[in-house]
């Protein structure tokens, strides 16, 4: 028995394989679904459906590196983020105390303590103690070297002894020094010791007109210049 179906047009049951109704004389079309060019059609479609999406979830991970290339390029790297992050949280007054330290030190050649006290003394910076303290404790210097350079000034400008440089440079009055920075200091300092006892030698027989023997004894006094008695025999030998 040949299979039946209903026309399009007028609905009477015709068969399936007629190509007109004998009714109406309508064609007999197949469904749109059952003809083979739809779903060649429709496979055509799926494919560039899947590719397309395809692409634009590369184009998406694309523009998203990129964009993440260009905030990065545009601001700073995290860690200097977080450096200046830091360094804003420094209190103004902290970041020009250690300005002033490091001016103090690298010009003035200064101890570690005579830094610290100018830069809280009433008659120098007036620094909180707060503030002097951060910029010690932020300020690299090598004290030694600065010990060294304020040793070397004593001996060409002020002729005076080893004795007397290092007694100077630890002072409470004076440098400040540690006594570790101060030996390094006469110990390295490049002096003719004997010369600065002759020196001193004429100064006192020229400004003062001591005597050859008050000079000696000056020049050897513990409250005096302190030289070795080898020192000022040899200034009083080579006195005019």
């Amino acid at each position: 028995m040949a299979k039946m179906t209903q026309c399009k047009s007028c609905s009477k049951e015709i068969a399936a394989k007629a190509k007109f109704c004998p009714g109406c004389g309508a064609k007999n079309k197949k469904p749109i679904y059952k003809r083979v060019w739809f779903w060649i059609v429709m496979f055509f479609i799926l494919v560039g459906a899947i590719g397309g999406a395809g692409d634009n979830n590369s184009i998406a991970t694309s523009s998203g590196t990129s964009n993440s290339n260009v905030e990065l390029s545009q601001n700073q790297k995290p860690e200097e983020k977080v450096e200046d992050k830091i360094d804003d949280n420094v209190p103004s007054e902290y970041k020009s105390a250690l300005k002033k330290a490091k001016s103090y030190s690298s010009t003035m050649n200064m101890s570690k303590a005579g830094v610290y006290d100018q830069l809280t003394s009433e008659y120098g910076e007036k620094f909180t103690v707060e503030a002097a303290q951060y910029a010690i404790d932020n300020l690299e210097v090598d004290w030694n070297e600065n010990a060294l350079k304020k040793a070397e000034s004593y001996s060409k400008t002020m002729d005076m002894s080893k004795a007397g440089v290092y007694d100077q440079l630890i002072s409470e009055y004076g440098e400040k020094f540690t006594a570790e920075e101060a030996q390094y200091a006469v110990d390295n300092v490049q002096a003719d010791w004997n010369e600065n006892a002759l020196k001193k030698a004429k100064s006192y027989q020229e400004t003062m007109a001591m005597s050859p023997s008050a000079i000696y004894d000056q020049l050897i006094s513990e409250y005096g210049e302190k030289f070795t008695e080898e020192e000022a025999q040899y200034a009083i030998d080579n006195l005019n």
